[in-house]
C-alpha cells in the first residue's frame, strides 16, 4: 500500500550532500521536474544557483517558511539556508566545507525530530573529505544514530529485494570480532520490527548470510556460524521471527530462495551490496532501520567526475524521496 500525499502533513527534508559532488546538481536537475512531493532543500542557496547557471537549468530559490505554501512547480525550490565556508568547484572537494555538510544534517535531523519535517532524504558525502578535516566520520548511519538515539542498521531496497547489514563501514579484518551474540540480536530485532511497522509486512521472512565462504563448512572454513549465528537464529526463531540460515551467501542470492523472503541479512558491507547493486544501481535506495526518524538516501556516492556535467541521473534520488514519503504516509497513517 503507498500513502497518499495528503496523508503526510510535513514536507521532506534534502541534503544535498559533498558540495562539489553530484548532489546539487540532483537537486538542480530535481527542481526540473514536475513533483508531487514537498520537500525542503538544507543548504547553501548560492551553491545551489552557481550550479543551475553551470548546468544551464532554470533555477528560482524561495526561502522555507513554515508558514509559506511549498514551491513544486518545475524550476523552483525551496531552501532552508545553510551557508558553506568555501565556495565549492565541481569535481574539487575542499575539506574546509566539511561542517557545513554536517550542519545540513544536524540542521535537517533537528527538523525531523520536531516535526517539521515527515522524513529526511540525503545526498552522497564524501567520508574521506571530512575525515580530512579533522573530525571523525564514518558514514551517515552511525552519525544520523549519534543525532537522534537508537541503534541504526543500514538496508538497501530496490524491488525484488531488501538487504540489510549485520556490519557497516568496517575493515574486513574488523568484521569478525565486531559480531557478537547482542549485537546480532540486535540488529535482527531492529529489522524484523521495521519490516512489521514501517513496511507493513505481516510477517517478515528473513534469510541469514553466514559469515564464511560455504556457511563456514560445518566449520571447516570457520566457526562462527556455529558458535554465533545458529544459537542467535535459534533463539529468534522462538521468540517468533522467521528465520532461514545461515546461508552461503554465494547461493542465497538466487530466486530460489529470494522468491521466499522479505529481506537478507548481510554480514558485511561487500557481502550484501554488490549483489543489490549490480541488479539495481541507480534505482535501489539506501534506508535507515532502528532510529526515530526516517531515513533514505541515494545508492550512489559523490561522482565528482560527474559534478557540474549534466550526465548525474536522477534514478536513485527521486527512488529515495518516494520511498521516504511512503514510509512517512505509513507512519502518519498509524
Amino acid at each position: 500500500m503507498k500513502a497518499e500525499p495528503d496523508t503526510v502533513t510535513a514536507p521532506l527534508a534534502l541534503t544535498p550532500g559533498e558540495p562539489a559532488g553530484i548532489g546539487p546538481d540532483l537537486c538542480v536537475k530535481l527542481a526540473q521536474r514536475n513533483r508531487k512531493v514537498p520537500l525542503v532543500v538544507i543548504g547553501d542557496p548560492q551553491l545551489l544557483m552557481n550550479r543551475a547557471n553551470q548546468l544551464k537549468l532554470p533555477l528560482v530559490v524561495h526561502e522555507f517558511d513554515v508558514a509559506t505554501p511549498h514551491r513544486i512547480e518545475p524550476g523552483h525550490l525551496t531552501v532552508l539556508p545553510v551557508a558553506m565556508s568555501r565556495t565549492a568547484q565541481p569535481g574539487i572537494p575542499n575539506s574546509a566545507n566539511a561542517r557545513y555538510v554536517l550542519d545540513t544534517l544536524r540542521e535537517a535531523t533537528s527538523g525531523c525530530l520536531d516535526g517539521t519535517y515527515s522524513a529526511l532524504v540525503t545526498g552522497p558525502v564524501h567520508k574521506g573529505i571530512i575525515n580530512d578535516s579533522g573530525i571523525s566520520f564514518t558514514g551517515h548511519t552511525e552519525f544520523l544514530a549519534n543525532l537522534t538515539g537508537g541503534t541504526p542498521v543500514m538496508m538497501l531496497a530496490c524491488p525484488g529485494m531488501r538487504v540489510a547489514l549485520a556490519t557497516t563501514h568496517l575493515p574486513l579484518r574488523e568484521v569478525s570480532d565486531a559480531i557478537t551474540e547482542e549485537s546480532l540480536s540486535q540488529v535482527i530485532s531492529i529489522l524484523h520490527q521495521d519490516l512489521l511497522t514501517r513496511f507493513r509486512l505481516p510477517e517478515p521472512r528473513i534469510l541469514v548470510c553466514g559469515l564464511n565462504p560455504h556457511a563456514g563448512e560445518g566449520g571447516h572454513l570457520g566457526a562462527e556460524e556455529i558458535t554465533l549465528i545458529i544459537p542467535v537464529i535459534e533463539k529468534l526463531r522462538a521468540a517468533g521471527i522467521s528465520l532461514t540460515g545461515p546461508l552461503p551467501a554465494d547461493s542465497l542470492f538466487t530466486p530460489s530462495y529470494l522468491n521466499d523472503a522479505d529481506a537478507v541479512l548481510a554480514m558485511y558491507h561487500d557481502q550484501g551490496l554488490p549483489v543489490l547493486k549490480n541488479q539495481c544501481f541507480g534505482k535501489a535506495v539506501n534506508i535507515t532501520l532502528g532510529l526515530n526518524i526516517i531515513r533514505t538516501s541515494v545508492d550512489h556516492g559523490t561522482a565528482l567526475d560527474l559534478a557540474g556535467s549534466g550526465k548525474a541521473g536522477l534514478g536513485s534520488l527521486e527512488a529515495a524521496i518516494h520511498m521516504a514519503w511512503e514510509l512517512a504516509g505509513r507512519a502518519y497513517s498509524g
